[in-house]
């Protein structure tokens, strides 16, 4: 009888997302005050933040390109090509804390056909986040 060799598991959870930006200081500044977290690492290039497991790293632009070479590293007005949901108890009082905070929403509070309720809104580096509840 011939062993099959075992397959490996997929990954359970995404532990970084490495996000580019062209300003690290507005970027990392509003992470601080919108999301009100404290980094977690930083040198000239990147700044870490911690939402639970998952790190996320705001990389300047001219830092980004060893990393993913020999792709290139869109221009923040290419268009958006992701989102990064974060669940809320509240999306309409979320959103209250989010205009107070000088964020502008890009849409929502809304319900959702497939019966959530979410708002969405982007950083200084063009990255979409969703807020749903």
């Amino acid at each position: 009888m011939t062993e099959t060799p075992s397959t490996p598991s997929w990954p359970t959870g995404i532990s970084a997302i490495t996000l580019f930006t062209e300003d690290l200081d507005a970027t990392k500044r509003f992470y601080q005050e919108v999301f009100g977290l404290p980094v977690a690492f930083e040198n000239d290039n990147s700044a870490v933040f911690e939402f639970g497991s998952t790190v996320i790293n705001l990389l300047d632009t001219t830092a980004a390109p060893e990393l993913v070479a020999p792709a290139r590293v869109a221009r923040p007005d290419a268009g958006s090509r992701l989102q990064l949901t974060l669940p809320v108890d509240d999306v309409d009082a979320m959103c209250k804390e989010l205009t107070d905070r000088g964020v502008t929403l890009l849409n929502g509070p809304m319900d959702r056909p497939w019966g959530i309720r979410t708002a969405s809104f982007r950083d200084p580096g063009g990255h979409i986040w969703e807020i749903a509840q």
